[in-house]
């Protein structure tokens, strides 16, 4: 029921060596999302940790995690839950949630184990916590909207931010999710880095044969990743991140780190790019 891949930390003089096979096993996150299982990425990127939950028609239980060391995954963590499926639940120290499509679910540290059920889909985030938030349900009219980007650039569209300063508290972990507009492909230009937090992305909401040419790497020495639907990306903090698709898609950004300040973080012209 429960899969736990762990990630070494790569650092960057090692990755402008790498091919495309291993540039692949080091930050492509595939293979999450597995009917009846729970699948984990144990990162060394700020202990950050990402995978997929698919009940699919018999509850799944988080709870011991061997790569924590302690009794539950939660007790010294936090997480975040979004349902890139059909409706679901989510149950935890007592309470139960719905989560339609969309929705995004936090849990405080020393939530206790937690068990998915229904038709849901569930992409899990989670980083160390140094105290408990409460667990809240954000659904998408709750988030904050932000629209940014323009059609002449290729890059308009919407960013809804969820577990984030500006919508709820949360210990280190922000996440939101950001959807292209029909014409648009790019999804972040110009691309950034951030050398205090680290970031994941997985892209969803697209066709089977759809792909999304992402970009990584230091900025004078991008490399790229083809990531299909419901893949993701690692994203050390040495790394830029960006990516253009073919068709619509919608990406989940999660980050963990020094801070929970959503605009720290440096642009990368792309006339700088390389």
């Amino acid at each position: 029921m429960l899969t736990v891949e762990t990630r070494q930390a790569v650092h960057p003089e090692h990755a402008r060596g790498m091919d495309t096979a291993e540039l692949r096993r080091h930050f492509l996150a595939s293979e999450m999302f597995r009917p009846g299982e729970i699948r984990l990425i144990y990162t060394h990127y700020d202990r950050f940790t990402m995978g997929g939950a698919v009940p699919a028609g018999a509850p799944l239980v988080l709870d011991v995690v061997a790569e924590t060391r302690t009794p539950n995954f939660l007790d010294r963590r936090e997480l975040g839950v979004v349902n890139v499926g059909a409706t679901g639940t989510v149950s935890a120290g007592g309470e139960t949630w719905t989560l339609a499509r969309g929705d995004v679910l936090y849990l405080g540290m020393g939530s206790g184990p937690v068990t998915f059920a229904g038709e849901g889909r569930f992409y899990l985030v989670s980083a160390p916590a140094h105290r408990n938030f409460p667990s809240r349900l954000v659904r998408l009219s709750e988030s904050k909207e932000v629209k940014l980007g323009a059609a002449e650039t290729s890059n308009k569209r919407t960013i809804n931010q969820f577990i984030h300063p500006l919508v709820m508290e949360s210990c280190q972990l922000v996440l939101g999710y950001t959807t292209l507009e029909d014409g648009s492909v790019w999804n972040t230009m110009p691309a950034h880095v951030h050398d205090r937090r680290m970031e994941a992305y997985l892209y969803f909401g697209m066709t089977p044969e759809a792909r999304v040419l992402h970009l990584m790497g230091e900025p004078q020495e991008t490399r790229h990743l083809f990531i299909a639907n419901e893949e993701g990306a690692l994203s050390p903090p040495w790394s830029v991140h960006a990516g253009a698709g073919i068709g619509g898609y919608t990406f989940i950004w999660a980050m963990a780190g020094d801070n929970v300040d959503y605009t720290d973080m440096e642009f990368i012209q792309p006339k700088d790019l390389r």
